[in-house]
């Protein structure tokens, strides 16, 4: 029996959706080597399945350029930061933000400059209600 596809991107989709946003569009070949230069070398055929896979789940949109195609996201990195994020505190902490922000806190150092950052953010969210 097939697993049922993924709501999210997986781990190889999302690097590859990482290179896209800082170039697009690009050849499969363009985006195979990004992905070995970040230490990820994968045959071609690899990268032209999960491109493939990508488009058929209206992550990435393919554009013919000859005999080749040129790959460009179809989604932003911030929908894709929603979607996970948002089932991470609906599932995991129950909906509760405070929650995931102290976990965060335990599990990840954040420094003065980060910190400064959420306070602002804090208080511009206080403003708003």
């Amino acid at each position: 029996m097939a697993r049922p596809a993924s709501k999210y991107p997986t781990e190889l989709e999302l690097q590859i959706l990482k290179v896209l946003w800082q170039q697009s569009p690009l050849l499969a070949r363009d985006v195979q080597a990004s992905l070995a230069t970040d230490g990820r070398d994968l045959a071609k055929t690899s990268i032209i399945t999960t491109l493939n896979t990508m488009v058929t789940k209206k992550y990435l949109a393919r554009a013919k350029q000859g005999n080749m195609y040129l790959f460009s996201p179809r989604i932003t990195e911030s929908e894709v930061g929603d979607r996970v994020m948002g089932d991470v505190v609906d599932r995991v902490f129950d909906g509760s933000t405070s929650a995931v922000l102290l976990k965060l806190f335990d599990v990840k150092d954040v420094d003065a400059d980060e910190l400064k950052e959420l306070r602002r953010i804090i208080d511009r969210k206080l403003k708003e209600t």
